[in-house]
This record gives structure tokens, C-alpha cells and sequence, in this order.
């Protein structure tokens, strides 16, 4: 539960920068992964997911800040993969798929292409990345584009979050921006690619529990804990348990059926995500129990972690996603449980 424990977690914090402002340090940090390797990660459904989910929630543990950038990445190296539009250009990506229902962005075409107007919200890495991968409505629907981000405006003041906030998630800004259409209408949103990257998201937030919990741990390490506790310990660690036994599975079922014929893709990212969300609210609420006040009081990097992880999970649509779940759950003819 040490949220630096293993290789991998110790080389990921051996690479943060000393920068105190949160913005700059979790470019810098997302651009120095990106050169050493570190987000070169196995694709989806290719014969090496498992391996995939748990870089991922590795990171998570480490800093969801940096996640936030990092799994967008390495999405969309997937995406392009997915959609055959071949590798993606050199640097830092984002993606930024959030559609509101008013003042959409939308793409034209034009004599060279497409252009984009109007403007994106919860753009993760809007002053960081070099190239997004962009939603925007079309008139035969919505479309994913390619662009560079050079000559697009972040929108200062959009994200006053307390939580996340070297995310600099902000709104950006596009006035006849070039764009480069990557793949049809919706053909983002049907590959089988998307469920196995919702999946992706999931280990973040198993990962970021994991960071949480990891106060449990340091405060033993400090003096004894009571048996309450301790059980609150042993409930932990069974619920982390659970959630990555269950991304494992996940990660198996993609490299086993990646192109999805049996139909199942779908069903098996709500269930991971359901449990990812659960995992983390019982997490957090069990380490506050166990421990009482003085960690979100007085120590900022554990009530850093918590107030981002209970952001990064309202990533979920909560009753919406699982009443989805449900209806899918039943239409399948036969009850897996």
C-alpha cells in the first residue's frame, strides 16, 4: 500500500521535478516520462494489457496529477493505433472528448482540411501538451481531430479547482484551427479500443487509491495502530486486492478478444470502473476512520491525494453509469453471477 513502493513507483518519483508550482512541475514531469520511455507502454489488446493497466496505475499512485496527462498520452498513441492513421507526431498529447450540450466546438471543412471553432472545456494539459486529439461536431455528427496546439488558447481562470490542479485542465480556445480528421463520425467512440482505454482510466483510480491508503502504512510505520485500525487496514487491502485482480482480468480479456466478437468489451470496463469507483470511496473513507483528522489536516501531500482522487472518480457518471451496467447485465440473457 506504500504508494512509492516497487521499482517502478521509486523511478517515477526519482523523476519529479523540484518545481513548487504545480502546473510547471507536472509538465516538466509528464514531458521528462515521455523522454525517458516511460510511456511507451504495451497497447491494448495486443498481448500485453495486463502489463499496460499496471504502468498506469502505478503512475496513479505515485501522483494523479501526473496521471492525468500521462494516460491521456499514452490513449492516445492507443487511438491512433486503433483507428490505422498511423504513429502519432513527437511530443505530448492530450485528449479532450468532453462535449457540452451548449456552445460545442465545431469543425468545418475548408479548402485545406478542417478548421475548429469555438471553445473545448476540461482540456487536462492545456498549457502542456504539444498535439490533442479533439471532439468536435461536424454536420454528419461528431468527429475526432488532430491538432496542434500551437496558436490554440488556454482560457485563464477555468479551472479554480483546489483538486488536480497541476492538471491545468482548462477551457481552450480554437479560431480557424487546422485540424486533421482521425478516422469517420463517431468511429472514435465505436472501435472496441474505447472500452479497453475506459479500463485505463480505472487503474488510475485503483492506483490513486493505493496512494491514499499508502497513509495507513506511514502512520504504523510511526507508532502502532489500534485494532480498530487495523481492520480498517485488513479491509483496505482486500478491496485493492479485489479491484486489481479484476483489472488483470480485464487486461487478459482484451489480449484474449481484442477486436471484441464476443461483444463484451462494453460490459466488462463498467464493471472494472464500478469497482475502481468503489474501491476508491471505501478507501478513503476507511483511511479517515482509522486515522481521524490529523492526516487532511496536517499533512498536504495525503490531503492532496485525497481531494484529487474524489475529483478524478466524479470522471464516473455514478448512478447513470450503473444503471447502464444493469440494463446491459440483464439483456445479456444469462446472469454471469
Amino acid at each position: 500500500m506504500d504508494p512509492t513502493a516497487g521499482p517502478a513507483r521509486a523511478r517515477l518519483v526519482r523523476l519529479r521535478p523540484d518545481v513548487d508550482d504545480p502546473v510547471a512541475r507536472t509538465a516538466r514531469w509528464a514531458h521528462e516520462l515521455l523522454d525517458q520511455g516511460f510511456l511507451d507502454l504495451p497497447l491494448p489488446g495486443r498481448g500485453a494489457t495486463p502489463d499496460r493497466l499496471a504502468a498506469l496505475r502505478d503512475i496513479g499512485a505515485v501522483d494523479l496529477d501526473l496521471a492525468r496527462l500521462t494516460e491521456a498520452h499514452t490513449d492516445a498513441v492507443a487511438v491512433h493505433a486503433d483507428l490505422g492513421v498511423g504513429a502519432p507526431r513527437p511530443g505530448l498529447w492530450g485528449v479532450w472528448a468532453a462535449n457540452p450540450p451548449t456552445a460545442p466546438l465545431t469543425a468545418t471543412r475548408s479548402d485545406g482540411g478542417w478548421v475548429l471553432d469555438g471553445t473545448k472545456p476540461w482540456c487536462s494539459g492545456a498549457g502542456a501538451c504539444d498535439h490533442a486529439l479533439v471532439t468536435a461536431r461536424t454536420d454528419d455528427g461528431y468527429r475526432l481531430f488532430a491538432v496542434d496546439l500551437e496558436g490554440a488558447t488556454p482560457v485563464d481562470g477555468t479551472w479554480p479547482s483546489l483538486a488536480l490542479p497541476g492538471s491545468d485542465s482548462r477551457s481552450v480556445r480554437f479560431e480557424n484551427h487546422p485540424a486533421d480528421a482521425v478516422g469517420g463520425p463517431e468511429e472514435y467512440l465505436a472501435r472496441p479500443g474505447f472500452w479497453h482505454g475506459a479500463v485505463g482510466v480505472a487503474a488510475v483510480w485503483v492506483g490513486g487509491a493505493a496512494g491514499v491508503a499508502g497513509a495507513l502504512v506511514t502512520a504504523h510505520a510511526r507508532r502502532p495502530l489500534h485494532v480498530h485500525a487495523l481492520a480498517h487496514v485488513g479491509a483496505v487491502d482486500a478491496a485493492l486486492a479485489a479491484a486489481g485482480c479484476l483489472l488483470q482480468d480485464a487486461g487478459r480479456q482484451a489480449d484474449a478478444d481484442p477486436g471484441d466478437a464476443a461483444g463484451t468489451a462494453r460490459l466488462t470496463a463498467a464493471r472494472v470502473r464500478a469497482v475502481a469507483e468503489r474501491t476508491a470511496a471505501e478507501v478513503v473513507d476507511r483511511v479517515g476512520r482509522a486515522l481521524g483528522p490529523a492526516p487532511l489536516a496536517l499533512d498536504p501531500d495525503h490531503a492532496r491525494r485525497v481531494a484529487d482522487l474524489q475529483l478524478y472518480v466524479r470522471q464516473s457518471h455514478a448512478e447513470r453509469d450503473l444503471e447502464e451496467h444493469g440494463t446491459a447485465v440483464l439483456a445479456e440473457g444469462t446472469v454471469p453471477w
